[in-house]
């Protein structure tokens, strides 16, 4: 089965305790990472912004990554946010298999 890591931010480390809590609870991701006090540098509506933010680093299946995507979204304040994912390409096959599991 395919892993991926969904890389989020958020706009502030309640936002973001909030999403990797119910996305975990819910089995839509085995994990969250969550990395307070970035600095984001962006354009947004013809302006250059800079603020802090928090990322979340999330770990799923291909079966739940669009589930995910949808839940992270109904979830967050922005109109836009930031969801990427990146597949995994290789790893710790007993890791990648528990996220298989957590997220079954």
């Amino acid at each position: 089965m395919n892993s991926y890591v969904v890389y989020v931010t958020a706009k502030d480390a309640a936002e973001a305790k909030t999403i990797a809590q119910t996305v975990v609870e819910e089995r839509l991701a085995a994990c969250a990472n969550i990395f307070a006090d970035i600095q984001s540098v962006y354009r947004w509506e013809g302006k250059l912004c800079e603020d802090a933010e928090t990322a979340l680093v999330l770990k799923t299946t291909e079966a739940r990554k669009t589930a995910l995507i949808d839940r992270v979204k109904e979830l967050h304040s922005y109109v836009v946010p930031c969801i990427v994912c990146l597949p995994i390409a290789d790893g710790n096959p007993a890791f990648l298999d528990w996220i298989a599991v957590e997220t079954a």
